[in-house]
């Protein structure tokens, strides 16, 4: 029996993402104005240096008012014949929150606090003093569904100002790739081992003290083009446990770079629109590209 889905949609809006420390949700009513808006952008050369695509690092949330908008970023939008994202139906929040649900529903799971350690616990009970749930509500929720919504706490950002959703509705009218889908991205989490789902509980526990302090410090790196505090967001924190890493990022970037090598090969060029964790590093799409023969140049 499929229970009624109980959490606040915007907190698993992009999971992913706000896994790998660059989503948010929530209200933030100040907003982002910076004269130095730099978010992360790359021209794709083949080997005879002829541009063949672009690629853009998103953010899934953000503050209204945002200025993140750059000519180059206009420019590359108004060329790239088509746009490549993680999700194509960021709109249909029905069909995603059911998925959701069914993925993540299991009946009569251990307490929430008996799946951290006795040492975590403090904080767990911090976090969740600070957070709409309450401590005995995740009963029937999989491990790495409660990471996901413990995630969210005290982040901030409107997914409604998502640059993937702003992209996705420039290219009206234009072909759209998606590379994964929201259920294949969930299946992802779905899947992992709850050992692994358990260390992702333990990361995001272990993030919130931050997030806490500072909840727009990714979002500035983001905005600024901060490269090196953005690479460390995919080594540390959750990102630093291997399996976890492997299947959130490095697995993915390797099945995305496989589906970019064939669009490359085409006469249309795309631009690339995921999140900009996935763009940067020794494993990040532009890396790997290079490994391929493609020569991927920052125009931030």
């Amino acid at each position: 029996m499929r229970r009624r889905f109980a959490a606040p949609f915007a907190r698993i809006a992009a999971p992913l993402a706000a896994l790998l420390a660059l989503g948010a949700c929530g209200s933030d009513p100040a907003g982002d104005a910076s004269d130095k808006a730099s978010p992360p952008l790359y021209e794709i050369a083949n080997a005879e240096g002829e541009v063949e695509g672009w690629m853009l690092g998103t953010i899934h949330a953000l503050p209204d008012g945002t200025q993140w908008r750059t000519p180059a970023i206009d420019a590359v939008i108004g060329e790239a014949d088509l746009v490549a994202v993680e999700v194509a139906n960021l709109e249909d929040r029905e069909a995603i929150a059911a998925t959701y649900t069914e993925l993540s529903y299991t009946p009569n799971l251990p307490d929430l606090s008996e799946r951290v350690s006795a040492e975590q616990r403090p904080a767990l009970f911090e976090l969740l003093s600070r957070s709409d749930f309450k401590p005995d509500q995740f009963g029937s929720t999989e491990t790495w569904a409660a990471a996901i919504q413990l995630s969210q706490v005290g982040t901030q950002g409107n997914p409604a100002n998502g640059v993937d959703r702003v992209v996705l509705q420039e290219f009206a009218g234009r072909p759209v790739h998606e590379f994964e889908g929201a259920e294949k991205q969930l299946r992802i989490f779905d899947q992992l081992a709850e050992e692994d789902q358990r260390e992702l509980l333990a990361g995001v526990i272990a993030e919130a003290r931050q997030i806490r302090d500072d909840p727009a410090y990714l979002r500035r790196a983001w905005l600024t083009g901060d490269k090196a505090t953005l690479i460390s967001a995919t080594e540390s924190g959750i990102m630093a446990d291997p399996e976890v890493r492997e299947a959130l990022l490095v697995g993915r970037n390797r099945d995305w770079t496989k589906q970019l090598v064939d669009m490359l090969a085409d006469d249309a060029r795309p631009l690339i629109a995921v999140g900009a964790a996935h763009l940067v590093g020794p494993d990040g799409l532009g890396t790997m590209l290079e490994a391929r023969g493609f020569t991927v140049t920052p125009m931030s």
